[in-house]
């Protein structure tokens, strides 16, 4: 009888640990598939920056910052992967959890694709995918790549949603935040000007604050949309990026961190740091 009972137990556990494998699998197929589109179009439609030219129209704090970002004559950035670490806020009860994520971007048009690993426990990761691929947006969550606890796509808010966090983070592609990469500037102060970008039918616009150095500091909107119970409600939202530092010749910020500016007071989600940083180059997945 124990003989019997470990054979079944050894079987269960061979069945789970296939399942787990065959999941994982599909998940990493599925975002190498995303990726590859991702480049596919941005090696299509690159178009490299005139510079001096660009910038002379270019609202003074704008001006600044992209001078020091971008340095003499950049390349135009057209595909970048990002290596990330740090915390994500999970719902309760399981508060901040570490994350490690991959992130690839394409700038003409704009896109990207996040996916990430936020460990619940030892041995047992939620996988994370953001995507904003073609002009349209997705997020999809999966306990263990199995386990669907989210799924999203396809939909007016989230195309918005995913533009705003392009737009956001193009603070590390710094070419992206030009013009000819589709950004429309517009003065708001001496150290405020607002983004305005657009792909496919979508199109969004933050607010950059620069810092007393000419850096972004902070990204802010007053109407991202975010789930509440079901429902989309347009909510201030930010960005802040710190800890600039030259890689490949541009200047961009090391750490950020996002939050929902509620009633209740502000409520930050992510907080990360970059660990690597590539331009150009072919994607490995």
């Amino acid at each position: 009888m124990m003989r019997s009972v470990l054979l079944l137990l050894a079987l269960v556990v061979a069945a789970a640990v296939s399942a787990l494998l065959i999941a994982a699998t599909r998940w990493n197929a599925a975002s190498a598939a995303l990726v590859r589109e991702l480049q596919r179009r941005s090696v299509e439609s690159a178009t490299p920056p005139r510079l001096s030219e660009e910038l002379a129209t270019l609202p003074p704090p704008v001006r600044r910052y992209l001078s020091a970002a971008l340095g003499d004559e950049p390349p135009a950035i057209r595909f970048a992967r990002i290596e990330h670490a740090g915390e994500f806020l999970l719902k309760s009860p399981n508060g901040w959890r570490p994350f490690r994520a991959t992130e690839y971007f394409a700038t003409q048009p704009p896109g990207f694709i996040w996916d990430a690993r936020i460990r619940m426990a030892p041995g047992l990761d939620v996988r994370a995918r953001d995507a904003l691929v073609n002009g349209r947006g997705s997020m999809l969550g999966r306990v263990a790549a199995l386990i669907t606890v989210v799924d999203v796509k396809n939909t007016r808010d989230m195309a918005s949603g995913t533009l705003y966090r392009f737009l956001a983070e193009a603070v590390w592609l710094p070419t992206a935040l030009l013009p000819s990469a589709g950004v429309q500037w517009a003065t708001i102060g001496d150290s405020t000007a607002r983004a305005t970008l657009g792909t496919g039918e979508t199109t969004v616009s933050l607010d950059f604050h620069f810092g007393s150095d000419g850096l972004v500091e902070r990204v802010y909107t007053p109407a991202r949309r975010r789930d509440a119970n079901g429902v989309a409600v347009p909510t201030p939202w930010e960005g802040r990026f710190a800890r600039y530092e030259t890689r490949h010749g541009f200047l961009i910020p090391i750490e950020g961190e996002v939050a929902w500016l509620l009633p209740s007071g502000r409520e930050s989600y992510w907080r990360g740091r970059v660990t690597d940083i590539k331009y150009n180059t072919q994607p490995s997945k």
